[in-house]
């Protein structure tokens, strides 16, 4: 079993950046990939942005492309989203998720979930 537990949202106003953390604890190995979706109010949660662990490679939702960056850590176990350029639409909760499928964009895919961290952007 992983826990994930995400930290660093907040209010912002538009233009704004922030950074995301999320930490992996328990079973966690080389081969588990975290990744980011996030749900806005009213809407259903989307995919944001994820790794390839086999090669690093990144993947992000058209929404986000070339605002967000995916980074990571391995010696801590951390991911971080950082989020540039925000606007009032990347408003809503934003989740780190964990699974062993590569480069995966589906929720059902993900088999560990953090609590969520909100992130809201003032314009």
């Amino acid at each position: 079993q992983v826990q994930l537990i995400e930290s660093g949202g907040g209010l912002v106003q538009a233009g704004d950046s922030l950074r995301l953390s999320c930490v992996a604890s328990g079973r966690t190995t080389s081969r588990y990939t975290m990744g980011w979706f996030r749900q806005a109010p009213g809407k259903e949660r989307e995919f944001v942005a994820t790794f390839a662990w086999t090669d690093d490679s990144t993947y992000y939702a058209d929404s986000v492309q070339g605002r967000f960056t995916i980074s990571r850590d391995t010696a801590k176990n951390t991911v971080y989203l950082q989020m540039n350029s925000l606007k009032p639409e990347d408003t809503a909760v934003y989740y780190c998720a964990g699974t062993r499928v590569v480069a995966s964009r589906k929720q059902y895919e993900y088999d560990s979930w953090g609590q969520g961290t909100q992130v809201t952007v003032s314009s």
